[in-house]
Order: C-alpha cells, then structure tokens, then sequence
C-alpha cells in the first residue's frame, strides 16, 4: 500500500477491514486513508463500528479480514513497531484517580524511561500547557469531567505519539470543557501529531476534522472534507416557518411540486424543511406561497448542517444508539 507519487504521507491506509466477533459483522469492508499531520474524524451513531477501527488500529484486536497499515506497518505484522508510535485516550478517564495530576504524569514519564528530573520536568509542562497547574496536587477524583479529559489527554502524550487515537474524547462534558479538549487537539495537531478521532457528535467533527468517514452499520457509507459531504446532499436547505400551522400541508405540497424532493416536518410544530438544488429557487417558493395564501412567519435557506447529511445517508441521527458488539 505505498503512496502514489505526489500523494501526502499516510498515516493510516485500510483496505477491505473486516473484523465479526461470533455471528455480529462489526465491520464489513472499511476502507479508510488518513493523511499524517492531520485530524480525521470518523463519525457514526453508537454501534457503527467506530471503536472497532480504533482497536484494530491500535493493535489490540485482530482484524478478521482486510488489510490496515499504520506508518507502513500491518496491524497483525508490525504490531510492536506501531505500538512505539501511538497512543489512545477512550471514552472514560484511564488515569489513577487516587492519585494527583502530578503524580500520575510523574509516573508515566518513569514507566516510559524518563529519569526523575524528567518526568517531574515533563509534567509540569503539560500541567501548564493543559491549564491544570493550580490543580497539580488534588486529587484526579476530584476534578471535574472536563479537567479529568485533560489531564487523561495530557497523560497520553507524556512521550508525544506520531498517532493519537482519541475515542469519543469529549463524551459527557459540557461546552466549555468541549472546547478547551478542542483547543488541545488542535495544539497537538500544530505540532505534528495525526489525530484520529471517532465523535457522534457532529459539530465536534465539523470543528475539528479536517476530512470525514462517515460510519454506519460497519461500513464507510461517505468521505470527504465537512465541505464536501455537506454538498452531496444539496446546494443547499430551506427552512420555512408559517404562522398558523394548519396550513403545514398545503405548504408542504407547493414545496414538493416546486423542488421535486421530499419535505421534511421535523423542522418544528409550524415549519417544514427541504432540501434546494438551486438557490434561485427561493424566492420562486415564497412567491408561490405568498399566491396560495399561506402565511410565512420565517423563511431562510442555509448550506445543510452534517447533521442534515447524517440524516439524509442513514436516515437516522448520529444520536440514535445502537448495541456494538465489544471483542
């Protein structure tokens, strides 16, 4: 699997990856090409196989069929190459709780060969890089979920890894603590870390990723930049709130006989969205409804959300939970 001339380096090259525990097929044939230097986000509700890839790249479950690489080695050959490499941080804190940020960072660092001097050196670097100085000596129970995220992150790139494997990182935790376990990422990135991230959350990936998988039912269903997918379910969609919702199905009908495609109701209780292949049409739409009658108390067209994309490939949101079978 080497890299045709002019290609970036990967990081990751899958091909054809299998990989069923018993009768359950977890996944059936990804294929996957992760550029190094870069985040990629592999997105999918709950079931999809996200984790699987992870732990068939990370050397910790056999592939059944199929081929994976990681820096050019095969998962099942070159498994103690790519395991000096990487490192991975899963949904829940994996870090000594009883112990303090301090000691669990000094710790590490003396498993992986530092000297004293350099592992109390190196974790008080990425305390302060990862705003958790002033909480270096409490206790890791003691932290919140998002400081918890942090110092788990923080204890993964003790030895800073060529690939990080970040599992659903931001699992549970508010908005803000999103957005500082964002700012990490990004931090790691910059200096030359690939990311490979797994989210069912679609803003992280629209955020953070710069190309997307999109997983469903072990396979990869689409790929592309946020861009890109968001344009292969149409220019763009219109979002129309009428003020007496009793009128829903006869604004419904014009828009389907204006658009030709399918009107969704979900929008709200009084609102309809569908999808535009051309933006022209807009105001062709609101025209005709302005004809029929029908009362607009908001209308707008917008580029679709991935959340949108998500939908229109699955037919499900990224937030309906599945049962993934665990090896």
């Amino acid at each position: 699997m080497d890299n045709k001339a002019g290609e970036p380096r990967m990081a990751v090259v899958v091909k054809g990856l299998e990989k069923t525990f018993g009768t359950t097929r977890a996944l059936d044939g990804v294929d996957l090409k992760v550029p190094a230097g870069t985040v990629y986000g592999v997105l999918g509700p709950n079931g999809a196989g996200k984790t699987t890839v992870i732990r068939v790249l990370a050397t910790l479950l056999q592939p059944s069929g199929g081929r994976a690489e990681v820096f050019g080695y095969d998962v099942v050959g070159g498994a103690a190459h790519i395991r000096k490499r990487i490192s991975m941080t899963g949904q829940f804190a994996s870090v000594d709780k009883d112990l303090s940020g301090m000691e669990n960072l000094h710790l590490i660092g003396r498993l992986m060969g530092f000297t004293r001097a350099q592992a109390k050196a190196r974790a008080y670097e990425l305390l302060r890089a990862f705003g958790l100085e002033e909480a270096a000596k409490k206790q890791v129970k003691q932290y919140s979920g998002g400081m918890q995220r942090r110092i788990d992150i923080a204890a993964s790139i003790v030895v800073t890894p060529d690939l990080l494997f970040l599992d659903e990182p931001t699992t549970g935790l508010d908005p803000r603590s999103r957005n500082q376990v964002w700012d990490i990422i990004r931090m790691l990135v910059d200096t030359g870390t690939t990311v490979l991230l797994t989210t069912q959350y679609l803003d992280e990936a629209d955020q953070l990723a710069d190309r997307i998988a999109v997983v469903d039912q072990g396979k990869v269903i689409a790929e592309g930049t946020s861009g890109e997918l968001k344009a292969s379910v149409g220019v763009g969609k219109l979002h129309v709130r009428l003020q007496d919702p009793g009128q829903r199905s006869l604004a419904a009908q014009l828009l389907q006989q204006k658009l030709g495609t399918a009107v969704d109701y979900s929008f709200n209780g009084s609102g309809l969205t569908a999808q535009v292949a051309e933006n022209s049409l807009a105001v062709q739409i609101l025209d005709e409804l302005n004809k029929a009658g029908v009362a607009v108390s908001d209308f707008s067209v917008g580029k679709p959300s991935l959340d949108e994309v998500f939908l229109t490939l699955t037919g499900r949101s990224a937030e309906e939970e599945e049962v993934e079978a665990e090896g």
